[in-house]
């Protein structure tokens, strides 16, 4: 059953995507990335391509909530940005390097994309604000896993806004809804009964056996 959910977010730089930073609020984008980390972690495996600013925040929180996050998370990055890794990288063993190709960044990045997207069966996409490589990252998404869900949250604006033009019959509550919790919980089907567990392997495989018991 495909289970792990991807994530593609970022905070737009109005210096390089100055179309999408109009559009973008941060405090939603913060606010959605962590409500994701809140509602997946110790439940689903979540993956995306490391972004310096998202790790460290869902690292934090993985230590809060007492999950395993090396894992629970796999991070995908290309050796063309060695230089940009964060530090917590090298704490962990769930990064997934993949090749540089010459000096060519765009296609050491399309490298990675599609060896994410084809190395894993993802039940969703989860798009939170971002530039021009969500809305790249979503059209390869959606070739390379057509069965999985495709979440816009549109009211964090940048490239989430991008990516909800291409779909059809988008639940309104994406841009609506500011309680991400609540949102998370419902569209990608994880029940606020599930339990967390520490490390994947501790997990049930049937979802019902999962959900929290009264201990009397």
């Amino acid at each position: 059953m495909a289970e792990a959910i991807f994530l593609s977010a970022g905070v737009p730089d109005p210096r390089r995507g100055p179309e999408f930073a109009a559009t973008a609020d941060t405090v939603a984008i913060n606010a959605a990335v962590s409500a994701l980390a809140y509602v997946a972690l110790g439940r689903r495996r979540l993956v995306w391509g490391g972004h310096p600013a998202i790790t460290p925040m869902i690292l934090v929180m993985s230590e809060g909530m007492g999950v395993d996050y090396a894992e629970w998370v796999t991070l995908y990055q290309s050796e063309f940005f060695q230089d940009e890794f964060p530090e917590d990288n090298e704490r962990f063993r769930n990064v997934v390097l993949t090749e540089k190709l010459e000096h060519d960044r765009d296609a050491s990045l399309q490298l990675m994309r599609e060896r994410m997207f084809k190395e894993n069966d993802f039940a969703a996409a989860v798009f939170i604000g971002g530039m021009g490589g969500i809305v790249t990252e979503y059209e390869m998404f959606s070739k390379l896993q057509p069965s999985a869900k495709v979440l816009p949250v549109t009211s964090t604006g940048g490239a989430a806004l991008d990516v909800a033009a291409k779909l059809s019959n988008l639940p309104p509550d994406f841009q609506d809804q500011r309680d991400y919790v609540a949102l998370f919980h419902e569209h990608l089907n994880i029940s606020v009964k599930e339990e967390r567990f520490r490390v994947p392997g501790d997990q049930p495989v049937v979802v019902e056996e999962r959900f929290w018991r009264p201990t009397h």
